[in-house]
């Protein structure tokens, strides 16, 4: 076979984009075609250290849980560091800190183990033209735009010089110099924005993106004016009366927050003023917290990000909708555009939180507008595309105005690359899956990096290389194991099973050895509806959304000229079983068109035993457990009682039904008040993913809850849900009964953590039962509750693999044995088979005797790109593909020793 083509994934980066980066970089790593290609994945540290990284941190949910490695974390610090925060780190320091995490590369280096540079690099130092010289400069081949593009791509200010001399619209505008807002010689810029651009106004830094920095005005207020600047300025002022009010708690939080590099100012920070400070250059959020406390007494001081920002862009908002069209270039340089997806939204930004999180935002694609003005968006991007010099793809964002005029006001030379990014999201629209098209973005970057170098033989030979091998796979693709991934379902967790099926989807659709093909299920209890999508529905943002497009499906009339357009693209690089329109399945006939089948369903269906039971009907293996463990561990009451029957711990606990609470609260009140105890857990009996898991401190706040999950219909109470804090579009599901239990907490323990343990089962040559339990992960709460996004969502939230349970590694260990003796007794006393997640407390005492108290278990846990089964199954050697490869082995194993 021929040498694959070393593709280096150069991610991570120093700007405030960096987790984003990280997590994109992941998802180009688990998805370039391994028939094609080898990743080489390079992690670029907050120094601008290349670094050679180790595959197993690759999964690691974000940055900070790696890096800097724990044994360089202060042991006094509650804060989440980045390396940064360690100080002003010289050359051997910084040595020091890579060396646990890979192999330091120089330049040279990186040229010996790499044939071309995918860049995932966001922000400053990534798509600002620098590493694009750099590689040009050694001749190694890299995605996207050049240096003069990515100049331009960087800077809004400049753009939108650019784009109004080459005639396209734009809304009254305005820069605001950093150096003179500072010293207060800027002028007054709140009033030229009065009388020039009016309000409401954006305010943003020009030379950032994921929504970092921006805020919207919406009334004539100067002094959120000033806050606004400030905020796109990554400075701060810190009032002394306001700092000296705060509680212990509000100073921690105040400083958590500035320390923040997506919505702070992120550190290190000089205090600028008073200059009688000498502007001392503070790393860490932990000695500010004491810098402050210590300093702060009169007045106030003015903070700045050292990685701060030159220009502020203050502009009119523009009311009407927002889209954002990706525009590829093809192999013979004619630019085109996708379709435009339409951003659903009201006058609040598009933060981060919407852009990442799966469910959290509604994207339309192709925008909800009458065709012509959709070729109109088109025309203007491809146009835009030229005008700035882009190469091979760009993001393009912008707005159509009520007034029907387009507007476009951010062009990105690199796009996020989350698995539910527009990248993605509209290269599915002609028929190309991520991975197919990373190669096609790989291709048109070597032709064009050929072509800009007028011939140099190494890009040739890589090209004609590539061709090849792109045709020679074709060849092959029959030969591949059918696996249908089933994902959706109609439960509160259906958007996180669509993001844990797609994840399935993509690693399997890299290999070389499988053919996966996406069976969304819907319906309800009494009937599963099954559908086999095509690639374009399976990226749309949430389950709800594929949902109705199933059931309404169309091709829109734009997207088939799109697809004429794009038809060589597709011809070249599309899988050939994909379908082009949903195609209805029951069960019958799944098993036609699947060898085997993963099931990515969370909650029920999936983990209740009712889709087990219909695939051992037709003997079609699958993951996870069989039908009779499944239907015990979705029952968290009855999991645990069987736990507690076969002497394991668990949090005391109560059920109470709808009916009974309705009968008599008074009873159920005096037993939460003596006997469990406030405050107390209480969540759903059969849902997971931290769906309506809340702390309740108080009577009022468990009647609350009640209320929300009792009731009858899917409008909230608004009185009940202002009492529980609950969050816009937060899912909590209507139930018949509630699990109450008591809080655990850290008795006369001297270390007390929550744990998430993963494990997997294998047959040995007796057909016995094996059980491979990883290390457990600990997981760090922001708040009461490990939320959804800390579970889910790349950079956010911090799970440390494998758990603190002792400073010495030998103590470690001897606490690491008891906790991973439980988990797989407690799994082998559910009957749990293939794999499965167990959640649990776990106090240690001074002599290392560990208690471990059981919360819950999953049969078949969530498997989005940033969960932490995924880390441990690493320690233990695993790839996230060879751990789903393992998965799916032994449910056939399974079913072969059955029969």
């Amino acid at each position: 076979m021929a040498k694959k083509i070393r593709v280096g994934i150069i991610f991570g980066g120093q700007s405030k984009e960096r987790e984003i980066s990280f997590a994109g970089g992941r998802t180009v790593y688990d998805n370039l075609n391994k028939f094609l290609f080898e990743a080489v994945p390079v992690f670029v540290d907050s120094f601008g250290n290349f670094i050679e990284l180790k595959w197993e941190y690759i999964y690691k949910g974000t940055i900070r849980d790696f890096y800097p490695p724990v044994d360089f974390l202060p042991n006094n610090s509650h804060f989440q560091l980045y390396a940064e925060n360690l100080g002003n780190l010289n050359e051997e320091q910084q040595d020091a800190l890579i060396s646990k995490i890979g192999k330091k590369l120089s330049i040279t280096d990186l040229k010996t183990k790499i044939d071309f540079a995918f860049l995932c690099l966001h922000g400053p130092y990534g798509e600002d033209g620098r590493i694009q010289g750099l590689f040009e400069y050694h001749q190694i081949p890299y995605s996207g735009s050049g240096i003069l593009a990515s100049a331009i791509g960087i800077d809004k200010a400049v753009q939108k010089e650019m784009m109004v001399s080459k005639g396209f619209n734009s809304p009254e505008y305005i820069t605001i110099d950093r150096k003179a807002w500072i010293e207060g010689t800027a002028g007054k810029p709140f009033d030229i924005v009065k009388e020039k651009i009016g309000f409401p106004c954006v305010v943003k830094p020009a030379n950032q993106g994921s929504s970092i920095g921006i805020s919207v005005l919406n009334s004539e207020n100067e002094f959120a004016f000033m806050s606004a600047v400030e905020k796109a300025l990554f400075t701060k002022w810190v009032d002394a009366n306001e700092w000296m009010a705060f509680t212990p708690e509000q100073k921690f939080n105040y400083v958590k927050q500035v320390a923040d590099i997506r919505e702070g100012l992120g550190m290190p920070i000089v205090i600028s003023y008073p200059a009688d400070l000498n502007a001392p250059i503070i790393y860490d959020p932990k000695t500010l917290l004491e810098f402050l406390d210590y300093n702060l007494k009169t007045d106030g001081f003015i903070i700045e990000s050292i990685d701060g920002e030159s220009t502020v862009l203050v502009e009119s908002f523009i009311e009407g909708k927002e889209f954002s069209c990706i525009v590829l270039e093809d192999e013979h340089g004619k630019a085109i555009a996708l379709p435009p997806t339409e951003i659903k939204k009201g006058k609040e930004l598009f933060d981060y939180r919407s852009k990442y999180l799966p469910g959290l935002a509604r994207k339309i694609t192709p925008i909800d507008l009458p065709d012509n003005q959709i070729e109109a968006i088109r025309k203007d991007c491809e146009k835009l595309f030229y005008e700035l010099h882009f190469d091979v793809y760009a993001r393009i964002d912008g707005f159509l105005s009520t007034d029907g005029k387009i507007f476009l006001n951010d062009p990105n030379t690199t796009s996020g690359m989350m698995p539910s990014s527009f990248f993605f999201h509209q290269a599915a629209e002609i028929g190309l899956n991520p991975s197919q098209f990373l190669t096609f973005i790989i291709r048109t970057s070597l032709s064009k990096r050929l072509k800009q170098s007028k011939g140099n033989v190494n890009y040739k030979n890589l090209l004609q290389q590539l061709d090849e091998q792109i045709q020679k796979e074709k060849t092959v693709a029959g030969k591949k194991i059918r696996v249908a991934v089933i994902l959706g379902g109609y439960s509160s967790e259906r958007h996180i099973s669509v993001e844990s099926g797609r994840n399935v989807f993509e690693k399997l659709s890299s290999s070389e050895k499988y053919a996966p093909f996406p069976v969304f299920l819907t319906g309800n209890s009494k009937e599963h509806q099954m559908y086999h999508v095509p690639i374009n529905l399976l990226l749309k943002d949430n389950a709800d959304d594929i949902k109705e497009k199933v059931e309404n499906f169309k091709i829109h009339a734009v997207i088939k000229k799109i697809m004429q357009e794009c038809e060589a693209i597709t011809h070249k690089y599309a899988s050939t079983n994909h379908t082009a329109e949903p195609e209805k399945l029951t069960y019958a006939t799944l098993k036609q068109k699947a060898d085997e089948v993963f099931i990515a369903l969370h909650g029920r269906p999936g983990e209740d035993g009712a889709i087990q039971e219909e695939l051992d009907k037709l003997n079609l293996p699958y993951n996870g457990s069989n039908k009779e463990s499944s239907s015990i561990t979705i029952d968290k009451y009855r999991t645990n009682e069987i736990l507690k029957n076969n002497g394991f711990l668990i949090a005391d606990h109560i059920l109470i039904s709808k009916d009974e609470w309705a009968m008599d609260k008074n009873k159920f009140a005096e037993i939460l008040e003596n006997r469990i105890k406030y405050p107390f857990i209480a969540k759903p009996v059969d849902d997971g993913c931290s769906s309506a898991v809340k702390k309740i401190k108080t009577l009022e706040e468990f009647e609350a809850f009640c209320k929300l999950l009792f009731r009858p219909t899917e409008e909230f109470d608004n009185t009940a849900a202002n009492i529980l804090h609950i969050k816009p579009k937060e899912e909590f599901p209507q139930k018949q009964v509630v699990l109450v239990e008591e809080l655990i907490s850290k008795k006369d323990a001297t270390h007390f953590l929550e744990i998430t343990g993963g494990m997997l089962t294998k047959l040995n040559e007796a057909g016995e039962i094996q059980y491979e339990v990883f290390e457990a992960s600990e997981a760090l709460a922001d708040g009461e509750i490990l939320s959804l996004e800390e579970k889910f969502l790349a950079g956010q939230g911090q799970n440390i693999t494998p758990a603190r349970y002792a400073k010495d590694a030998k103590d470690r260990q001897k606490v690491s044995e008891q906790v991973k003796k439980a988990l797989g007794g407690a799994a082998k006393a559910l009957g749990v088979t293939g794999y499965c997640r167990i959640d649990a407390f776990v106090r240690v005492y001074p002599d290392y005797r560990a208690e471990i108290i059981f919360i819950e278990v999953n049969s078949l846990p969530g498997m989005t790109p940033a969960t932490c089964i995924f880390h441990q199954a690493a320690i233990n050697n695993y790839k996230p593909y060879e751990f789903i490869d393992k998965i799916l082995d032994f449910g056939k194993e399974r079913l072969e020793a059955v029969s």
